[in-house]
């Protein structure tokens, strides 16, 4: 199944106007998995849009909407997740964590965190769950990058996350090893 993260910029000061658009007119032929407006680290009229299913044609009908100022797109491949392609639907925080990573390290990667998400999912402490984790399309240069999106019923829950148990952590701690470098935005789901 391919996947597409679309980060467009609206022409006006806030995301209003073009999730409007989106949400009354859709992606069509691809289905929409989730439009995200930012908490922290993305502008107030930014929205990240997420497709999957016949995505090729998503990043020129965004980008040609007249409420859409810029768009940036990346073709996605899920790994491990998700393993059912449908709609987000849950109330909470999404944290959308790139990494920068070798192509040759992505199955690794991927192998790391389903390990450490068999932990890290279901304690006390906090309310987390990875959606997904994709590997991008184009892995023609010997560098790129992954994406892990991850809901948590809120901040607090993210705070938490931070310490997970330890046969998580160390897991994550070897995944770290074999990236670049992350980044990491906060954002709510749209209805």
């Amino acid at each position: 199944m391919a996947y597409a993260l679309t980060r467009l910029t609206a022409r006006s000061r806030d995301y209003g106007s073009a999730h409007g658009v989106l949400k009354d007119n859709g992606l069509g032929p691809a289905d929409v998995w989730g439009l995200f407006h930012g908490l922290f680290g993305v502008a107030s009229n930014e929205l990240f849009v997420v497709t999957y299913g016949d995505v090729d044609g998503v990043h020129d009908a965004i980008s040609g909407l007249d409420e859409v100022e810029a768009a940036r797109t990346l073709l996605l491949e899920p790994t491990v997740r998700p393993t059912e392609h449908a709609p987000r639907t849950r109330e909470g925080l999404y944290v959308f964590r790139f990494f920068e990573v070798d192509h040759k390290d992505v199955d690794e990667i991927a192998a790391l965190s389903f390990e450490a998400w068999k932990t890290f999912e279901n304690v006390d402490a906090y309310q987390a769950e990875p959606q997904g984790l994709f590997r991008q399309q184009d892995t023609s240069a010997a560098t790129g990058r992954m994406l892990l999106c991850t809901w948590y019923d809120g901040l607090n829950s993210w705070q938490a996350s931070r310490t997970p148990p330890t046969t998580a952590s160390e897991n994550f701690r070897q995944r770290h090893a074999l990236t670049r470098g992350t980044i990491a935005y906060a954002t709510r789901l749209l209805a």
